[in-house]
């Protein structure tokens, strides 16, 4: 665990860092003055329309990669593994396919998206698909990253050099350098430039090759490589398009402006998911890996860890955010149109809660011989979320996408973790959990309450220094993870041999 630990650190560092400098670009966009909320969910779109595209265009190879990595490792040397330059080929010849159909599929998109302030949407369509290819090929090449265990860098890309690279062009259209038509064009290829740089990346550090010469464990994998192939297509298409169909929907009923708004409400609730997102990275190489080996013992002290690790973290930052949010919106004078966003972010945090919690499920099923299982959970997550969202969206607006995220995923994470544990009898939970989520409230309700009588930037820095530090101490006094007093003891080691 020592090793995902520290690995899990450093990425998360560079992401908060990335946080960071996406902080600045969702402050000036929603200041007055800067984009309109239909521009602001213009951007949202452009990123859903990538995730679809490079989902379907993939043709599921990405978890081929993280499964059957292993292997080429083991077996032949760097300069003659095949795997990336297949894979790059046949999502190239994925995106022909996708880009075929969506010239096809244009006057459909277009006369559903004519209405009102989706305009912008219809103007901008063709400048998704380059957006949607560097998407798609970046990816790619990151789950190669993983692979290697160099999730550092590429997290380091797409987390942080991604938002410096929209920072520049956010300030470039607030000062009114550019125009907003110059903004998206330059926008739709961030991704193409994430790409080129990884590529250069492991080209220079000797882990990239191209050959396309068959290799002795392609011709003896093929077969199971592309039956999971071919489940897997299906099952991150059917995950693309229930984590991104609430976007369109609102956009269809309500216009790309309430897109806007939602867009602004899930930034400040993605910031809980950051440690998650790291740790992913960092272990997709070690769970491969432990699962070629049949070392479940492994298998379940990182899923266990996992578990109690991002669910503290995730209360830390949530309870943060939310109890802050509200003043900072007034402080920061972010367009008043964004505050009707509130009690989204607060469903989506719980969301994210929820996804945190129950920890590295999906990535330990995925690494396993049951990948198929996730293909089945993801068929029934979007069998939940659509109709549910189409309903509730219609009915209830913007909060009813957050209420329908909260249902099917609730539902979609407790379905995988009965799999894990009536399979594999792995059942990470244990009263530490309690002790968590009691610590976090616990500390909320002292802080929200405490400074009441306070107001602007002062309460937020007390309510934020005051909750840090009282879960801080709580975890660390009823010891609630071992990886508390074990990060004590490394640095206190380190300390002392630097000190001698």
């Amino acid at each position: 665990m020592g090793n995902i630990r520290k690995q899990t650190i450093i990425s998360s560092i560079l992401v908060y860092i990335g946080f960071l400098v996406g902080f600045v670009n969702t402050y000036i966009s929603g200041r007055n003055g800067s984009l309109t909320p239909e521009q602001y969910g213009l951007t949202r779109i452009f990123s859903d329309f990538g995730q679809n595209v490079y989902s379907f265009a993939a043709l599921g190879i990405i978890p081929v990669i993280y499964k059957f990595y292993p292997y080429y490792k083991d077996n032949l040397p760097e300069r003659k593994i095949d795997l990336i330059s297949w894979a790059l080929l046949i999502s190239f010849t994925g995106f022909i396919l996708v880009m075929i159909c969506g010239i096809w599929f244009e006057p459909a998109f277009i006369g559903y998206f004519s209405k009102g302030s989706n305009k912008l949407l219809t103007d901008y369509y063709y400048w998704m698909f380059p957006f949607a290819i560097g998407m798609l090929f970046f990816f790619v090449t990151e789950s190669f990253a993983w692979a290697l265990h160099r999730s550092v860098v590429s997290n380091f890309l797409k987390e942080t050099l991604l938002r410096v690279l929209s920072c520049i062009l956010i300030f470039l259209f607030y000062f009114k350098v550019i125009s907003f038509h110059t903004f998206i064009r330059l926008y739709a290829f961030q991704f193409l430039v994430l790409f080129l740089v990884l590529i250069i990346y492991l080209y220079n550090t000797g882990h990239l090759h191209f050959t396309f010469k068959i290799s002795l464990v392609t011709r003896k994998f093929w077969k199971k490589m592309v039956t999971m192939q071919a489940l897997a297509f299906g099952g991150t298409c059917i995950a693309a398009i229930a984590a991104t169909v609430d976007s369109f929907i609102i956009a269809g009923f309500q216009g790309l402006g309430s897109v806007g708004v939602f867009l602004f409400a899930q930034y400040a609730a993605n910031l809980v998911q950051v440690p998650q997102r790291s740790i992913q990275a960092v272990s997709a190489g070690v769970l491969a890996r432990a699962w070629k080996e049949k070392d479940y013992k492994e298998i379940n002290r990182v899923y266990e860890r996992s578990c109690i690790n991002l669910l503290l973290m995730a209360l830390f930052i949530f309870g943060n955010l939310w109890l802050n949010v509200e003043d900072g919106m007034r402080v920061l004078d972010i367009q008043a149109a964004f505050s009707e966003g509130l009690g989204v972010m607060f469903v989506l945090g719980l969301i994210r809660i929820v996804d945190a919690g129950t920890g590295l499920n999906a990535m330990v099923i995925n690494t396993s011989t049951f990948w198929k299982f996730d293909c089945m959970s993801g068929v029934v997550l979007f069998i939940l979320r659509l109709p549910l969202t189409y309903y509730l969206i219609k009915h209830y607006g913007i909060i009813g996408s957050a209420i329908a995220e909260l249902i099917s995923y609730s539902i979609y994470n407790f379905i995988r973790f009965e799999f894990l544990r009536r399979k594999f009898n792995m059942q990470p939970f244990s009263m530490k959990t309690i002790y968590a989520l009691l610590l976090a409230l616990a500390a909320y309700l002292a802080c929200y309450y405490g400074f009441e009588m306070l107001s602007g930037w002062v309460r937020i820095i007390a309510r934020g220094i005051s909750f840090s530090l009282l879960m801080v101490a709580g975890i660390f006094y009823f010891r609630i993870t071992p990886d508390a007093w074990q990060m004590v003891a490394v640095a206190r080691e380190k300390f002392g041999r630097n000190k001698k």
